[in-house]
């Protein structure tokens, strides 16, 4: 997996959403150093089963939601299914709208 390339606009892009999470007014607390590396990893599986052997913007966002839904809670509700609905929601949203370089 380490052999998927990963270009620096790549890892500006990562680091641009990692960020977006973090200052999203509606959601709680950030990404953490681990769930940073796990979707680095995932977008490299995803281009990896894609048959390509570099990420490309597309991989991360194919696999941005699934991997940090469960990692962020979205402000005033709790654990339960209507705040999955919402966080899924925002994420979504803050995909859309974060440039991709």
């Amino acid at each position: 997996m380490r052999r998927v390339h990963a270009s620096p606009a790549l890892l500006d892009y990562l680091q641009a959403l990692v960020g977006a999470v973090r200052h999203h007014d509606l959601l709680e607390g950030g990404l953490s150093p681990r769930a940073v590396m796990a979707l680095l990893r995932a977008a490299q599986a995803q281009a990896l089963l894609n048959g390509r052997h570099g990420v490309i913007p597309e991989d991360l966002q194919a696999v941005f939601v699934a991997v940090v839904a469960h990692r962020v809670q979205v402000r005033g509700n709790t654990g339960s299914p209507r705040n999955a609905a919402s966080s899924l929601a925002v994420l979504t949203d803050l995909l859309a709208n974060t440039p991709v370089p």
